[in-house]
């Protein structure tokens, strides 16, 4: 009986805001990856930390840093309220204005969480072995994307509901669709409360046009 009773103690519960935050901090983590796989950033501008059962790596440029905390805070404001579909990193070449790459990450909320106060008993140690999984599928990317043969910039697309409140600094964008691309499906995880599934559709390689 004490056992038992220590295992319930224990037992993680995940709210709608907890939940949130293991979504939030996941897309922070997956663009810095994104961003240094690529090479969008010097990789001398990258530190090292432990997450996830990973060596993660994560930029010191202060003005991503910035930007990135002013997106993923709207972002997690809008989750709270069930009210955004999918976060896209686009990936564009910086002379031609090409999309070249689209990292899509869709959101699928449970609507009784966000409505109701449903909340999940999921392990968080099997949500960050599913979410190292994703991240081992971004650092993996460079042995089938093509090279990007020209500097890049990159923009973050959100696509909320349309009763979503937006911010006025906040601009509209076409989707930034790649013209005959090519797509992978990547790993997908979910805390119960939100699931969150990636992908990838990239410009295929000169070399293999046909």
């Amino acid at each position: 009986m004490a056992a038992a009773a220590t295992e319930t103690a224990t037992r993680s519960v995940i709210t709608l805001k907890g939940s949130v935050e293991i979504v939030t901090e996941f897309f922070g983590f997956a663009i810095n990856s994104i961003l240094f796989q690529r090479g969008i950033y010097p990789p001398e501008t990258f530190d090292k930390v432990a997450k996830y059962g990973l060596p993660m790596l994560v930029s010191t440029d202060e003005g991503l840093k910035s930007y990135l905390s002013h997106v993923l805070t709207q972002i997690s404001g809008w989750l709270l309220e069930g009210k955004v579909q999918k976060l896209v990193v686009v990936i564009t070449g910086a002379d031609s204005g090409e999309t070249l790459e689209r990292w899509v990450f869709n959101i699928s909320p449970d609507k009784a969480a966000v409505t109701g106060g449903k909340s999940s008993d999921k392990p968080l140690k099997e949500i960050q072995q599913e979410i190292a999984g994703i991240i081992r599928q971004i650092t993996a990317s460079v042995s089938f994307l093509p090279l990007l043969s020209e500097p890049c910039a990159f923009d973050l697309l959100v696509y909320t509901d349309p009763d979503a409140v937006v911010p006025r600094a906040w601009e509209d964008s076409d989707p930034r669709y790649i013209k005959d691309g090519e797509d992978m499906q990547l790993r997908s995880f979910t805390t119960r409360v939100h699931k969150v599934s990636a992908a990838v559709s990239y410009r295929r390689g000169d070399d293999e046009d046909i």
